[in-house]
């Protein structure tokens, strides 16, 4: 299948690229930077610049890469972010998305169109109680209302004008290079920064900036995510959304003693005001029941997996030393099953 990605020079978008030419599609990728930033990117096979925000170069770049099947990333990804420009957010996530829907439908495309929205949109859920499909979505960031908005776009335009949409709404995810402003890969970092220091001859202490703990995540791995989108590209049904999640929920403290266990040097918490939301919500969990029995998609990697792939990821960046290779202790002559001269 000839599939476009939107996004594709980002954190999902990477990794979706790599899922889906291990499925044997043939991946081309859009995004906001010139062609050299796409040089790299092993098995891409095509790049065409694009600003979502610009309906003609959609429009245009659907015409050029002739896709059968359309999967759209490209977004401002960070709730965090959301509240410095709320309005940037709204231009790219709800603009952007209908700009992508508008040129589908003026192009007659009739392949399947994946709208990545997000877990946000549904803001707060009661405590312990997973979201499903059917919660109201009820956003309280910038980031949220403008996924909440791309939401409900791609839901009438598969109503109004028959194009094959499915929404697939994520939770969180992590893994290798995804952004300090997300909270596991800004643990992960100082983390690795610490290590980097310390094979460098410092004594620390060496301390973890932190924000809130408080708040439950459904935290998944994005080879699982990258799977699930592909999953649902291929398998969803039309007019659907769906959670991509695990299914369960993790504190944020837990979650930092998860990867301060994994640490190689001891580190100590300060919180941090600067890393603080305005507004934060206490817990976000999906039900991924409908994923499950619609497309036969789970997540196969856990967290602990997870969470140690992220960590070398950032040691890799930040030049960490491997660790020396632990030699087997000698035996003593004459020990239990050692043969006697």
């Amino acid at each position: 299948m000839r599939l476009l990605i939107t996004g594709v020079l980002g954190f999902a978008g990477r990794h979706l690229l790599g899922a889906a030419v291990g499925r044997g599609h043939a991946a081309l990728g859009a995004d906001r930077a010139a062609p050299e930033a796409a040089a790299g990117l092993e098995g891409l096979a095509g790049y065409f610049p694009c600003d979502v925000r610009d309906l003609a170069r959609v429009e245009a770049v659907l015409a050029e890469a002739a896709p059968e099947a359309v999967v759209h990333l490209a977004a401002m990804a960070s709730g965090a972010e959301s509240f410095a420009d709320p309005t940037g957010a709204f231009a790219v996530n709800a603009v952007g998305t209908v700009n992508v829907l508008e040129a589908a439908r003026r192009a007659g495309f009739g392949g399947p169109l994946l709208i990545v929205t997000s877990s946000e949109a549904y803001g707060r859920i009661p405590l312990g109680r997973p979201a499903d499909e059917s919660s109201p979505l009820r956003p309280v960031s910038p980031y949220g209302v403008s996924k909440a908005a791309a939401d409900h776009a791609a839901q009438s335009y598969a109503q109004a004008y028959g194009l094959k949409v499915v929404r697939a709404r994520a939770f969180s995810h992590t893994g290798p290079g995804q952004s300090p402003v997300f909270v596991a890969p800004a643990w992960a970092q100082q983390i690795a920064q610490a290590e980097a220091r310390s094979a460098g001859g410092e004594r620390g202490p060496f301390v973890l900036q932190v924000g809130n703990l408080d708040p439950v995540r459904d935290v998944g791995d994005v080879r699982d995510v990258a799977q699930a989108y592909l999953d649902l590209l291929e398998k969803g049904r039309p007019g659907e959304a769906y959670n991509v999640g695990t299914g369960q929920g993790i504190k944020l403290r837990d979650l930092l003693e998860a990867l301060r266990n994994l640490a190689r040097v001891p580190l100590g918490v300060e919180p941090d005001p600067a890393r603080m939301r305005p507004v934060d919500i206490p817990y976000l969990v999906g039900d991924r029941k409908k994923i499950s029995l619609d497309v036969g998609w789970a997540p196969r990697r856990p967290l602990a997996e997870t969470l140690e792939w992220l960590l070398d990821g950032w040691r890799a960046r930040e030049g960490v030393p491997k660790p020396a290779p632990k030699r087997a202790a000698k035996r003593p002559a004459g020990a239990a099953g050692e043969k006697k001269p």
